[in-house]
């Protein structure tokens, strides 16, 4: 026990080191750029006050993202979807896999879910003894189920996943504003050192590194920031993008894409002034995710997909309850309404 807890604990302080890395280089170009290429080599002082200025709001809102990606926690499933305490109870004293398989499909007639197992039984955690909702994962690192997981960054430390991947994608679309900036301010002054019309010094080889090191991280940025743009635009998530989503019908890998409009809004929000500020406001509460056939789901999953059905399915038992107690006193529906053509006839349907 105690050796597990030293692992875990090893664990914990290793997982941080990509972080260290990344906020070392950053502190050191804060560094490189404001102190030698700005004030020691820039003369003008227009120039000098005008790349002061740019770099420190690129600055700010590079940190101000990446801030908020480490350290807005994974959002996780509501109370609804974990078991009660009889249904654990019954489900864990069940032992053959049929049984229990239709005990979490009972419990899950009462809860928002579409999705399903490889195996077409309900997504169920053992660890977490959750019910997983519709996009949701477990993740091995954070040990928890995570709502629309995407994936696990170590840059982050963090599982990308509902409650911050709207920060996420800002923070790689703000370090690629910040490596571009760098880039094309530097490299003036890093043909000038390379020609010699600028003395040697300190300066030439942090200015050397600056570009260096600005344009290896765009490169590689670009193209995770142009593949997760795509991700949004399909509204998928990195895992859906590799195991398409299963649902009774089989696997869709559009399942859950309702349109470019609709599916930027789910991640950003309707603001298009907050777009890019990192503030949540990302739609829905992670748990349910609109589909571009909602009625065709729900005619062909028997799972309930969400409380307007549940209203229907209590209004048609208060209507059969009625009926039966007015067939109880011995009137009959021509005798309860106003003639034969009445159209308040209750119709059951075969569900």
């Amino acid at each position: 026990m105690a050796l597990s807890r030293g692992l875990r604990c090893c664990q914990r302080i290793f997982s941080w080191i990509p972080v260290v890395i990344i906020s070392s280089v950053v502190l050191w170009s804060y560094y490189a750029y404001v102190f030698e290429l700005c004030f020691f080599t820039i003369s003008n002082t227009l120039e000098k006050v005008t790349y002061i200025l740019v770099f420190h709001v690129c600055f700010v809102m590079f940190c101000w993202t990446y801030w908020k990606a480490i350290f807005t926690p994974p959002a996780t499933p509501s109370k609804k979807f974990h078991m009660s305490y009889t249904d654990k109870e019954r489900y864990e004293m069940e032992e053959r896999p049929d049984a229990q398989k239709q005990i979490l499909f009972d419990i899950a007639k009462r809860l928002p879910i579409f999705t399903r197992a490889a195996s077409g039984a309900i997504r169920f955690c053992d660890r977490c003894q959750v019910l997983k909702p519709d996009r949701c994962h477990h993740c091995s690192v954070c040990e928890t189920c995570v709502l629309k997981m995407d994936h696990h960054c170590p840059w982050v430390n963090n599982c990308v996943g509902y409650s911050n991947y709207k920060y996420f994608l800002l923070f790689l679309t703000y370090s690629s504003v910040y490596c571009v900036f760098i880039a094309s301010t530097v490299f003036r002054y890093f043909l000038k050192f390379w020609m010699g019309e600028l003395p040697n010094g300190p300066a030439k080889f942090h200015v050397l590194f600056l570009l260096f090191v600005s344009v290896m991280f765009f490169v590689s940025l670009e193209f995770l920031l142009g593949y997760h743009c795509w991700l949004v635009a399909k509204n998928r998530s990195t895992l859906e993008a590799f195991s398409s989503p299963v649902f009774q019908a089989g696997p869709d890998k559009n399942g859950f894409n309702v349109g470019m409009r609709r599916n930027l809004q789910q991640v950003f929000g309707e603001d298009r002034r907050l777009w890019f500020v990192p503030l949540f406001t990302s739609q829905g509460d992670g748990q349910y995710f609109p589909m571009p056939c909602l009625s065709y789901s729900e005619s062909n999953n028997p799972l309930l997909a969400n409380e307007e059905k549940w209203d229907d399915e209590e209004d048609e038992e208060e209507e059969q309850e009625e009926e039966q107690q007015r067939r109880g006193r011995g009137v009959s529906d021509e005798e309860d309404t106003d003639g034969p053509d009445d159209p308040s006839v209750t119709i059951e349907i075969d569900s």
